[in-house]
Order: structure tokens, then sequence, then C-alpha cells
């Protein structure tokens, strides 16, 4: 009879708390307790044990069979034609390493706590997802990558600061045994090539050409019928091409000789260094086949000039970048320099301000909206000019506006400023430079071709002075504050003879002088070293352009700078640095000896 009433029980148990076995344990007791009364205790105590027994196993079962039935609908296409019992074995692994996943971190936690065998494994059939993979090849060649007690992760950088894993937030409870995760050459090699595969099977483009860039550094350990595969698989023309010539490459080293030749033909066309170094490699070997080496001759001379031209193209976009930040520091001087005449020695230390600003921008980011940190640059660039423009204009009014008329005294004036300024950041920041990192949407290059890369930062330099010149022309032609600048630069006495308020027109214009320096600074964080001295290392090319672009004039600016900046770079690359600067100058020189109004002279009946 009470066997008969406990089956209802017990299935109505497992419905209604499917997914609780405790639950349904709990009810049980409580059903038994009522027949305490008609049944001897130790009968009831085993019905118990039994009842609990059965209920767990039930649940277990039925949870087994749910999970193997949604992993075999996931995994269907996978071991299509794998057996049924084999299948089900990989899938049970597939699903361990999950529920593995899950329970001890992400893919990087459970490397660091895999054993050799395991980290194999996980390199062969990486787990986690293309940027957790990239972020492990970082930290290890970083050497950044620690183990701490009982398999933790964390993280240790340049300055010995250590960060816990993944939170990376920063810790001083350091583990006694904290040890670093190195490679050997068998886990180096399987990091490799497990990073290719995973990105060879990314359905992003710009993945797949680096997984084909990792094999082509790799070359002699890959397997071709690995490229033949992906090769028949892709649809990028970019990535085919690039799959084509690595294939040409392999062809060009382990085929016979027609199929030497038809590979050399191919490599014709391509502008890799790597690949001129295997034609010289084979053309110095001995007793070559006359058709082969003459195939190998023309293939050298196509590729030294493919490199040559994407040569001169970086560097002519190097000078580019270079005379845009140049541009972007001298748009500021020359406002000031052609409307007040004064000779500014403190508009580097401005060009500093506005970097010192980014960092602070940075650092209140990090601290305050950690969550929008990469997004940091946007309000820097609003703040760096508004930070140098209050204090251009401060220095204007108290300074500068005192000495008008009076050229050598301004000089050291604001020389000393510039002193003053310097040794305040000193004071503040320190001596040392301070650190500017690039946000995440600024990093990386773009890849036009294999020997010709150019940085995201530098490209989004040259857009920037260009927006900043198109809207600086705006103002200075379309507006009625641009009006007032352009009249008081060309007669002063005239503008106010008009009721041009020409003193608050000079410290407004030598505010947004000094803000254009701002922002230069701002630009300049992202490309180079953020410290005291940082004006010093423009403010002499920052004065050649004004000087040769002509005073006041904006497009005579951009063209001086355009030249000095690439001209700049390419002398720097045939004789050196030193050399190049002084080139530089005695061609100024030279230059303002012929016309010492620069490119563009003002225009008006009076000029002061």
């Amino acid at each position: 009879m009470q066997h008969h009433t406990l089956r209802p029980f017990v299935g109505q148990t497992s419905s209604e708390n499917g997914n609780n076995p405790q639950a349904s344990v709990s009810e049980v007791m409580q059903y038994v307790a009522r027949f305490s009364i008609y049944a001897p205790l130790r009968l009831l105590a085993l019905m118990a044990l039994c009842i609990t027994t059965f209920t767990t196993t039930a649940y277990a079962d039925h949870d087994g069979q749910v999970h193997d039935h949604d992993t075999n609908i996931a995994h269907s296409e996978q071991f299509l034609v794998t057996p049924a019992n084999k299948s089900i074995s990989i899938q049970t692994t597939s699903d361990t390493s999950a529920a593995t996943s899950t329970s001890s971190g992400d893919a990087i936690q459970q490397f660091v706590a895999g054993d050799f065998s395991k980290r194999q494994a996980m390199l062969s059939d990486w787990p986690g997802s293309v940027e957790s993979l990239d972020s492990l090849v970082e930290f290890i060649a970083n050497d950044e990558l620690y183990q701490g007690n009982g398999g933790q992760t964390y993280l240790l950088n340049k300055e010995d600061q250590l960060f816990t894993y993944p939170d990376k937030k920063e810790t001083n409870d350091w583990p006694s045994d904290l040890s670093q995760i190195t490679l050997t050459n068998a886990l180096r090699s399987a990091l490799i090539f497990g990073q290719a595969k995973v990105k060879l099977a990314s359905d992003k483009p710009a993945q797949r050409l680096q997984a084909v860039e990792i094999l082509a550094d790799n070359i002699d350990q890959v397997d071709p019928a690995i490229i033949m595969i992906a090769a028949g698989n892709e649809d990028n023309a970019k990535v085919q091409k690039a799959l084509t010539a690595l294939q040409a490459r392999i062809d060009f080293k382990n085929g016979d000789l027609p199929t030497q030749i038809a590979a050399v033909n191919l490599l014709a066309d391509s502008d890799n260094p790597q690949v001129l170094v295997d034609i010289e490699s084979a053309l110095a070997a001995d007793n070559l086949d006359a058709s082969l080496e003459a195939a190998l001759i023309d293939a050298e001379s196509s590729v030294s000039r493919r490199i040559e031209i994407s040569t001169w193209t970086g560097h002519i976009f190097t000078g580019m970048s270079t005379a845009s930040i140049l541009l972007l520091a001298a748009l500021g001087l020359a406002i000031t320099f052609g409307l007040l005449g004064v000779i500014n020695m403190a508009h580097g230390e401005l060009i500093m301000i506005g970097a010192y600003t980014t960092y602070m921008v940075q650092n209140f980011f990090q601290a305050y909206m950690p969550d929008m940190a990469g997004w940091y640059l946007l309000a820097a660039i609003p703040a760096a000019f508004l930070v140098s423009a209050v204090i251009g204009m401060i220095i204007e009014r108290i300074v500068i506006r005192p000495l008008y008329g009076r050229e050598l005294e301004t000089l050291l004036a604001t020389f000393g400023v510039s002193l003053i300024l310097m040794q305040l950041v000193r004071m503040i920041f320190g001596a040392q430079n301070v650190e500017v990192s690039n946000v995440a949407w600024l990093s990386g290059a773009y890849q036009v071709s294999s020997s010709l890369v150019l940085p995201y930062n530098r490209i989004a330099i040259i857009g920037f002075t260009v927006i900043v010149v198109a809207l600086l022309v705006y103002l200075l032609n379309k507006t009625r504050f641009g009006l007032f600048i352009r009249a008081v630069t060309q007669n002063r006495q005239m503008a106010r003879a008009v009721g041009i308020p020409s003193a608050r027109i000079d410290m407004m214009a030598f505010g947004l002088g000094s803000g254009l320096a701002g922002m230069a600074g701002c630009a300049l964080a992202q490309v180079g070293n953020v410290g005291p001295d940082l004006g010093q290392t423009y403010i002499i090319d920052t004065f050649l352009v004004v000087v040769v672009g002509g005073v006041g004039q904006v497009w005579g600016a951009v063209l001086a700078a355009l030249g000095l900046g690439v001209s700049g770079t390419v002398l720097e690359i045939g004789i050196g640095a030193v050399l190049a600067k002084i080139v530089l100058l005695v061609l100024v020189i030279l230059f303002i000896q012929k016309r010492p109004q620069g490119l563009f002279a003002l225009k008006g009946r009076f000029v002061e």
C-alpha cells in the first residue's frame, strides 16, 4: 500500500523539481515522516534511503540525456562521418572541457593552470576566442604571464607591478612561489600553429591574413595541404592572393624544375622582402638550370623594384605625418607672430602643456570612467585646446602686452616663461616621461603590401591636421573674428580707427594660437614621448615653418611644413639626422636671403 502510494509522489517530485534533487529529497523525507506512526522506524529509514538514491540517479540520468542531446545537435556536422560511439566519446570530452572552462576561468587561466600535455592540447585546439589567444601570445612575448599559488594567473609588468587576471587589478599580495610562464620549443611551435589555425578559421579577412603571415614566417614547417585547403575555401581576394604567394614559395622550395619556374614567375609580382631573400639565396647556389636562373634574375629585378617603391612610399608617408605635426605646431605661431610680431619662445611649452593635458584626461577616464577609457582622446582634444588657450591668454595679458614694440625684451621674457613652465611641470609630474597610451581604435596599422605598413595613429594625425586647417581657414575668412584678425594683422592703426578693439583681438588671437599648439601636443602624445622637454624638440622647426611660409600665412605654413617635413625625412635616410638638420638650416638661410618675406607675403597698404 505504501509502495503504491509513493510511486506517484516520486514522479511528481521529478517533474516539479527536475533541476533540484535536494528539494526532492527533502520532500520525500517529510512525506516519510507522516507514516512514522504506521511503520517501524528502521523500515522507514530504509525506504527513505532507497527513495533518495532513486531520485538522485533519475535526475542525473535525465540531465545527462538532455545535455547529450544538445551537444549532438551542436556537433552534428562535425562528426557526420564518425561512428556513433566515437562521436559520443568526443562530445563528452568537449562537454567536460566546456564545464571546466566555466568553473576554472577563461582559456588563459586554464593554460596557466595546466601541465605540459594540457597546454599542448589547448594550443592545438584553442578553446577561447581569437582575441584571448592574441593576448596570450602578447603576454608571453612581453614576459608578463606568471603563475601563483594554486595555479592562479598574474600579470607582472616592466615596472614590477603585479596584477590579478582577468580583472587586471593591481595587488600587493605577492604569492610566495610566483613563477613565470615560459614555453619550450615544442609549446612555442604549438602556439604558433595554434594561433594560425584559429585565425585561419575566423570569419574576419584581417584575421585570416594574419594567419597567412604567421605561416609564412614558419614556412619550413608548414604542411602544403593546409594551404591548399585554405585557398580552396577562401573567398576574399586579398587573402587568396596571400595564400597563392605562400603556396608559390613552398613550390619554389620543394617542387621540381617546371614547378619552380612557374612559382618564380608568380613570385615576380611580389614585394615581400623575404621573397627577395629566397631568390638571392637560390641565385647564389651552384649548377643552376639556365631557364631557372633567367627566371630568377627577372624576378629579382621585379621584386627589388617593387620593394623600393614601397619603401619610398613609406618614407614619404612618414614625412607627411611629421609635416602634419609641424603644421599643427606652426599654425598657432603663424597667427601670433603675424598678428603681434612677437617671437614667442614659450610656444613649445604650450605644446607640452597640451600633451600633459592629454595625460591628465587619460588618467581621469581610467580612474573615474574606466568603461569609457578607450575614448579619452575625444575629450582630450578640446581639453588640450582650452587649457593651452587659457594659459596663452594669461601670458599675453601679463607678460607680452606691456612689452609690445620691444622685440628683444619680448623674446627674453617669453624665454623666461618657457623655463618657468618646464620647471613647474617637473615639480608637478616629475622629470621622467609620462606614459600616454594609444587608444584601441588607433592601435595597429593598415598593411598596404608586404613591405608597406601605415600606422593608424599617423593616418589619424594627418586627417586631424586637414580638419584643423580647414576649420582655421573658415574661421579666418568667413567669420567676424577672422575678419578682425586679418584687419589688425594688415594695418593695426587703421583697424583701431574703424573701431576694432585691437587689444581684445590680440588676446583672443594669442589664445587661438596657443590652443592650436595644445592640440599639436595632444597629437604628439600619440606618437612620441611626453616629458618636460617636449616643446624644445619642435620649437626650432616650428619657427622655420613660419619663416619659410610667410608671416601670418596659413597656406604658406602648409607648404613650408610639407616641404620641411618630407625633405627632412628623406635627408635623414641618406645622411643621418644631424647632417640633415644642418643641410635644412643652410637651405632655409639661403632661401630667406633670396626671399625674406617667405613663400607668401602679406598684402596691405601698410604693414608694421
